[in-house]
């Protein structure tokens, strides 16, 4: 399609006969006016495919809202069908599409988290008061897990969190005009290099360090994938270095499984200890460039990363390997580390079929190292201290540390830095001050929302990979959400599936159709148990990636180890 306006276009059948002119293209027109704001937010000069999301999120953020004039203009300006931009930006869930003829959002937009933890703290009841208390200028949205559990209930104003948030300070917030983020503080470049920081890189760029020695050591700390799928990352590093490059590294910074908060943790306080882990990463498999794609519900991070990023550059820390920061737009699928990479190159976060793999064929269909992280975050500690020290902890056979994020019906919940292995009863007594005045231990995610529901009476199943499998869940990312007596397992089963239906890409039919179904037939009285155990292994095995796989987990669990709710 020509991107001007003005050009007469002929058109005739094909079989001859007098070809009549028209001043446009066929479909949307394009504004002048629309093209000249567009290309004063993506600049002048040549657009790149894979930064659509990016541009989007230029627009939305200065306007509001995405109308249709914009798209149309964006498309031009991309040289893209105004199909493939649409069909990007109504994909995510913080994009707000506006059709011709439809009314904008409201210019301030309130969202309360109706992620696990936060109902366990009376997140619809808030919901339900905001809605009633707000006027018309303020749009009240439930949203998923805004990775904040242990301080639930949460709620957004524009992009300011509120922690254990109340009507009247959610009212003051909005009267106050106070919607922007608050940016932690943290350790920052100059502190970071006063306690040692980056001398291990300068040691690798320097040729002081050789690369074997690091897979080596890498492999030896027996370090996994600690977003959820537990690959050895030693292992990972040498396999992606096999391949012929170019090489590039993606890291998976937009943990959305809900109870999960380690990484929001980490990257608030000590920033640079991943910053340098990754750096470390990208050059033991020489890669070119490093995507740190980020989670759009942390946007007091991203300026903390921005800032930091640009002081690590201009001290020629980043070696052969340039750094890009990508901004994720509310999608949990993103998580997967295939649709992460989907929409890094700027395209729906639809997971891909494999093989072939992401070390093999990933971002632009280069051999990709994919990270988590946490699982960068430990890779100074370990070099400098070596294998064994990290290797060497852990409780009930089991090996290293984890980060587990602990909320619910606990006394303190948090990030809990633990031996491997730890159970969740040990977790409870030992890390967490014991369970809420008033209530008794009753159950538990392991693994967050996708992990299935352990009974109190199996409080002493070692948290770890491996462990769990044989009772149908899993540790994933170490979510661990406590629940009471005074919870209904059906409920928690409920609320999990739910969040699975919304969060389904929509790409297979097992998902798609299951996880709605799934969640209509829980909202009965009486389960149908034979109904909702077959569409639970239809989904498990017919489903393209772990979101389906895993969804019905919970009501699994619910069916076998909690008869006394149904």
């Amino acid at each position: 399609m020509s991107n001007s306006t003005d050009a007469p276009v002929k058109r005739g059948h094909p079989g001859g006969g007098r070809y009549k002119t028209r001043r446009t293209p066929k479909g949307r027109q394009t504004e002048t006016a629309a093209r000249d704001e567009v290309r004063a937010l993506i600049g002048q000069g040549p657009t790149r495919r894979d930064l659509l999301i990016e541009y989007l999120h230029l627009i939305q953020d200065s306007y509001g809202h995405l109308s249709a004039r914009h798209l149309a203009a964006l498309a031009a300006e991309m040289r893209l069908a105004q199909t493939e931009v649409y069909e990007v930006a109504t994909f995510y869930a913080h994009f707000d599409v506006v059709q011709e003829g439809e009314t904008p959002p409201p210019a301030l937009t309130v969202r309360v988290c109706d992620g696990i933890a936060c109902e366990l703290a009376g997140a619809q009841s808030l919901l339900a008061e905001l809605v009633a208390a707000s006027g018309q200028n303020v749009r009240v949205l439930p949203a998923p897990c805004m990775g904040r559990c242990d301080t639930a209930p949460i709620a957004e104003v524009g992009h300011n969190h509120l922690s254990k948030a109340s009507v009247a300070a959610v009212l003051d917030a909005v009267q106050q005009g106070r919607t922007h983020p608050v940016v932690a503080d943290c350790i920052d470049f100059d502190a970071y290099v006063a306690g040692g920081g980056y001398a291990l890189l300068r040691a690798c760029l320097s040729g002081q360090r050789k690369v074997e020695d690091l897979l080596s050591v890498m492999e030896h700390s027996g370090l996994r994938g600690l977003g959820g799928a537990g690959f050895p990352t030693g292992r990972k590093w040498r396999i992606v270095r096999g391949y012929a490059g170019p090489r590039l590294m993606a890291v998976n910074a937009d943990e959305g499984e809900p109870g999960t908060f380690k990484d929001r943790h980490y990257l608030e306080r000590d920033p640079h200890r991943f910053i340098e882990g990754m750096l470390i990463g990208a050059w033991v498999v020489e890669a070119d460039t490093s995507y740190v794609y980020l989670r759009d519900e942390y946007p007091g991070i991203h300026q903390i990363l921005e800032k930091e990023l640009a002081r690590v550059e201009a001290d020629g820390l980043f070696g052969r390997c340039q750094v890009e920061l990508r901004r994720g737009a509310g999608a949990y699928i993103c998580g997967e580390e295939s649709a992460m990479i989907e929409s890094i190159e700027g395209k729906r976060g639809l997971p891909r079929n494999r093989p072939p793999y992401v070390a093999e064929v990933g971002l632009f269909g280069r051999p990709t190292v994919e990270n988590n992280v946490e699982t960068l975050y430990w890779v100074r500690d370990i070099v400098e201290k070596g294998p064994d020290w990290f290797a060497g902890a852990g409780r009930n056979g089991r090996s290293g540390w984890r980060s587990y994020s602990v909320s619910g019906r606990v006394a303190e919940p948090g990030v809990k830095l633990a031996p491997a292995g730890i159970t969740a009863q040990e977790l409870i007594d030992e890390y967490c001050g014991g369970m809420q005045p008033g209530h008794s231990f009753k159950g538990y995610l392991p693994g967050g929302a996708s992990g299935g529901i352990l009974p109190a009476s199996m409080a002493d199943v070692p948290l770890d990979f491996g462990t769990l499998e044989q009772h149908g869940c899993f540790i994933g990312s170490a979510a661990v959400v406590v629940f009471s007596d005074q919870d209904d397992m059906k409920a928690v089963a409920l609320n999990l599936m739910r969040f699975f239906r919304d969060e389904s890409c929509g790409q297979c039919t097992p998902c798609r159709v299951g996880t709605e179904k799934a969640a209509e037939l829980m909202t009965h009285a009486s389960w149908d148990r034979t109904l909702l155990a077959d569409l639970s292994q239809v989904m498990t095995e017919a489903s393209i990636c772990g979101l389906g796989q895993a969804a019905g987990n919970p009501v699994n669990s619910v069916l076998k180890f909690f008869p006394e709710d149904l």
